[in-house]
This record gives C-alpha cells, sequence and structure tokens, in this order.
C-alpha cells in the first residue's frame, strides 16, 4: 500500500513538473481533421524524398494541442532511431525571438531598458547610431555573420569580448533604419546588452524569467541526460559520429560556448506549444505571466518607421523569411524560422499555432524544406474552418 502510495505521489509530481497543453480531437474545436491530414502526406512526401530524415507537426488552436504527430526517424546516421513527439530540436534561429525578442521586452517591461536606448549607451565600442529596436528588426546595418574560423584563430574559443569590438568596429552596410540585412550579429549585441542590463547571463536570464515560469521543462541551451538522449542529432562528425546536443551554429558554438542570443536553443513541440499560447494569451500561460499583453502587442508588431521591412521585435511578419507562413495565414501572423529546420508560426487573429520541426541538416546538411513549410502551413491553415 506505501509503495502505491509513493509512485501514485510521484506519478502526480511528475505529471505537475512536466507541463503540456490539453490535447483534444480536431473537429472539437472547430478544426477539419481530414484536411489536417493533408500534412502527413506532404511531410512523408518530403521524407521519401531525402530533404528531411524526419519531423513532428505540432497544431494549437484556442489554447489546446489539436494535433501532435511524429514522422520517420530523428536519427539515420550511424543507425537509425525512429522520431517520437517528444524530441528535442536545436532550434538554430527560432532562438532569436524567443530569448532576444522576449528577453529584451521583459526587461522594457522592467522599466531597465529602451528600445531606443542607443547601443553605445551600454558597449561603448560602438560610436554610431544603431539602438536596440535596430537589433531586433535587422534594421542596424550590422555585417551579417562573423569570420568564424578567424576570430578563433585569432582570439581563441569562447572569445566573447573579443566578438562583440570586432563587429562594434566592422564596417556597416548601411545607415541604421534605412534598410534590412538579417544579422545574426545584432541578437550577438543584444544578448551582451541583455546580460550587462540584467546581471545575469543568457542562460539563466530566460530560464528565470520565461522556461521556469511556463513551465517550460523541455528548453535549455545545454541539454543533459535525459533531456540530450530524446535530442536529435544535427550533422554527421567523424566517422559513426554525429553532432548531438551541442548547437551546430558555428558562432554560438565557437565564439560562444553554446550560449547565443542567435542561436543554441533547444527544445520540442510541447514547450514550443506552451510558449505559443502564452503569446497568444497575451503573454500569460496557466495562471503564470511572462509579458503584459501592450508588451506582447509592441513585440509583435512592425515598427511604423521600418513598416516596409515586415519585421517585428525579433519576429518576422512580413519580410522575404517569411515564407514558412504559406499564403493562407492573416496580415497579424509572425514566427521564425532556423537553419536546423525548424519552424514557429503563430497567428492571433486565428488564434492558431503551427509548430513544424525537422532535422533537415541531418546528417549531411542538405535538406531543403522551404516548400515544406509553406505547403504545411496552407494545410493547416485551410483546416481552420469555425
Amino acid at each position: 500500500m506505501k509503495h502505491s502510495i509513493f509512485f501514485l505521489t510521484l506519478f502526480l509530481t511528475f505529471q505537475t513538473s512536466a507541463q503540456v497543453l490539453e490535447r483534444v480531437s480536431p473537429e472539437t474545436l472547430g478544426v477539419d481533421a481530414q484536411r489536417l491530414q493533408l500534412a502527413d502526406e506532404i511531410i512523408n512526401q518530403s521524407i521519401t524524398d531525402g530533404e528531411i530524415p524526419g519531423a513532428v507537426l505540432a497544431v494549437v488552436h484556442r489554447n489546446k494541442m489539436v494535433y501532435l504527430k511524429a514522422f520517420g526517424n530523428k536519427q539515420v546516421y550511424p543507425s537509425t532511431v525512429a522520431m517520437s513527439e517528444s524530441t528535442i530540436f536545436d532550434l538554430a534561429s527560432v532562438t532569436k525571438p524567443i530569448v532576444g525578442g522576449i528577453s529584451a521586452m521583459i526587461l522594457v517591461e522592467q522599466g531597465k531598458l529602451r528600445l531606443t536606448d542607443r547601443v553605445s549607451l551600454y558597449i561603448p565600442e560602438f560610436q554610431d547610431n544603431i539602438r536596440v529596436v535596430d537589433l531586433l528588426t535587422h534594421t542596424s546595418g550590422l555585417l551579417s555573420y562573423p569570420p568564424v574560423a578567424q576570430l578563433v584563430e585569432k582570439y581563441g574559443a569562447n572569445s566573447a569580448d573579443s566578438l562583440i569590438r570586432f563587429v562594434a568596429n566592422s564596417p556597416r552596410r548601411f545607415e541604421p533604419r534605412t534598410n534590412v540585412a538579417y544579422s545574426c550579429n545584432n541578437l550577438v549585441v543584444l544578448q551582451r546588452i541583455i546580460e550587462i542590463v540584467s546581471g545575469q547571463n543568457l542562460r539563466d536570464f530566460t530560464q528565470e524569467h520565461i522556461f521556469d515560469v511556463l513551465g517550460m521543462n523541455n528548453t535549455d541551451f545545454a541539454p543533459t541526460g535525459e533531456m540530450l538522449e530524446r535530442t536529435a542529432p544535427t550533422i554527421k562528425l567523424g566517422e559513426g559520429e554525429v553532432l548531438r546536443g551541442i548547437v551546430h551554429d558555428p558562432l554560438a558554438q565557437r565564439l560562444l560556448g553554446g550560449i547565443s542570443g542567435n542561436a543554441g536553443l533547444f527544445s520540442n513541440a510541447d514547450d514550443l506549444a506552451i510558449l505559443s499560447v502564452a503569446l497568444l494569451n497575451g503573454g500569460a500561460y496557466n495562471g503564470k505571466r511572462i509579458l503584459s499583453p501592450q508588451g506582447v502587442k509592441t513585440m509583435i508588431t512592425v515598427p511604423q518607421n521600418v513598416a516596409e521591412f515586415g519585421r517585428a521585435l525579433g519576429w518576422d511578419v512580413s519580410s522575404t523569411f517569411a515564407s514558412n507562413q504559406g499564403d493562407l495565414l492573416s496580415a497579424s501572423a509572425f514566427g521564425h524560422t532556423g537553419y536546423t529546420g525548424t519552424s514557429l508560426v503563430i497567428d492571433p487573429e486565428l488564434d492558431l499555432a503551427i509548430i513544424l520541426l525537422t532535422n533537415r541538416v541531418h546528417p549531411y546538411d542538405t535538406g531543403n524544406i522551404a516548400a515544406l513549410r509553406a505547403r504545411v502551413a496552407n494545410v493547416v491553415a485551410s483546416a481552420v474552418v469555425e
């Protein structure tokens, strides 16, 4: 009897700590299940064509998980391992809006940061008129990506200070706010500002203010233990070896020790579903709040003075990179993609989130899924009939 009580308590404790959205059938919330299954055909065809080894698709509607399915394999080299719904992925650039956009807005709401603050206020090496908001909208004019190998050779690995100095003193592509150019350097600089203002490193700050608050227990910059075992590998390394649980992006991996504003976050469909619901609900989930409704609204709105470029604060609304939204979502949709094969799209008007996670870079970094993302988004959007 005592053993039964112990295991029941353990089970209930696990259920409480492992936050997941309530799962319901699509029809109960006005989603056409037959239409949704067309996404299965598209994803399975992509696997057959060798574009991806496998995938996880999650669809969130009206605060509930109406579809969650795993396809194919999470690993095909050096052995084959089936994909599961709980598989954890290297999110790559989906890291940018989650840790950059949300963290910046948290500090704005705390009165510790202004979007109009010049970067030079926090990093004196920057002598121009780049502002915090310019980093978030990719209108700063910073170069897209640093020469990682050269910087490692010159300064050594994990040389964040040298990286910041390099970026600060590099040529600009254009004057701030006159154009747009997607840049990983923007989020590296923003990371430094977040850490200076908060007094915490980015991993600790996001854990305390985002992931722990929402119960996102499958999200971290450096998965270990059981979380690492569930992580999908990315590229092949040596014979019989793959990269797993270490960020694929060279900048994040070699210069920032895996904790970077541009890439490095690992997560799964359940946790991204929770985050999506929080953003759809004005910053709160399950009675816990990470942002105010006004903070969320500001973060997902393209600033008027750079409206033509389609970039909100960390999130992509209508830029040329937003093809993952497909053709049928509303004008209020926002999201981001990741190089490794990840995608998150949230549509407030439809109260909908589409989470498509793949490791298209496994094992040879050859898969192309731009069309797959858009086709899946079209199918899911068309399935919302009520």
